[in-house]
């Protein structure tokens, strides 16, 4: 990764470290858990959890593969490292937790029977190159498995649409709705899998219900994760229009039982070396 591009992103993750995935919403968690039901990781497997954030991969992944297997996660974030290292610490699990660059993890070749991504691809600015670079990580006949995103509530759109007139071109949402990008369907993220050179390529996909329990909720979530580094795109003087503007849309974003919120399909796609 571009030495800016990854100063940018480790310091929007350094700032968003302490409350990453801890504003009682239920996103992060459902979707790391499907993903590592997904690879089926068994007892003494090598894991590697490229982006771990706050280890919603990772510490499912050294769970399952028991405590004397090998355990990496790695992210660019140094507060975010630290953190998830303290939280591993608190939680008893051996996991070995690094500072590291997706892009081009500094990893032994073929150390690794099971990689895992958990929305973290489509951050990156060569993602074809990045997934040939995990799969040089895995061992013949090893796994990998990212998730990204699927389609969400169209209502919802409106929403993210009022950070549109502040965002430069290279910080397009990650929730891409354009069929032609790298990640507007299954068949094109399949699509980078293979071309990276992996085999059985397969897809899985889930809804996940996101809700908050108002709009002041919603603001202090979009904080706390990678949205973060939209609100910072916005002028500090345009902030409480956009937030207004916000609330607005969102109160036409309730579900049957008045909850503001949206449905987010995610899908999981999955290859062999």
């Amino acid at each position: 990764m571009p030495a800016d591009q990854r100063e940018m992103v480790a310091a929007v993750f350094d700032r968003a470290a302490d409350t990453y995935d801890d504003i009682g919403v239920e996103f992060f968690r459902p979707i790391a858990e499907r993903l590592v039901t997904e690879l089926a990781p068994c007892a003494g497997e090598r894991a590697l959890d490229v982006g771990c954030g706050r280890g919603a991969v990772l510490f499912p992944l050294a769970r399952a593969v028991g405590p004397d297997a090998k355990v990496v996660g790695i992210d660019l974030a140094p507060r975010m490292v630290a953190a998830t290292r303290a939280d591993a610490a608190r939680a008893g699990l051996a996991v070995d937790v690094r500072v590291g660059d997706a892009q081009a993890p500094d990893c032994e070749a073929q150390s690794f029977d099971v990689v895992a991504s958990s929305l973290v691809l489509f951050f990156l600015p060569d993602p074809n190159s990045a997934l040939r670079a995990w799969r040089s990580l895995l061992v013949p006949g090893g796994r990998v498995g990212v998730s990204t995103f699927g389609e969400y509530t169209p209502a919802w759109h409106a929403v993210d649409d009022v950070f549109a007139p502040f965002m430069p071109e290279r910080m397009a949402d990650p929730r891409s709705r354009q069929a032609q990008s790298a990640f507007g369907s299954d068949a094109a993220v399949e699509a980078l899998l293979m071309d990276a050179g992996f085999v059985a390529v397969r897809t899985a996909t889930m809804t996940v219900p996101v809700r908050f329990d108002d709009e002041d909720h919603w603001y202090r979530w979009t904080w706390s994760v990678g949205q973060r580094r939209m609100w910072e795109a916005v002028p500090p003087d345009a902030r409480a229009e956009v937030r207004a503007t916000a609330y607005e849309r969102l109160d036409r974003c309730r579900d049957a039982a008045g909850r503001i919120g949206f449905d987010q399909v995610v899908r999981f796609t999955l290859g062999h070396r």
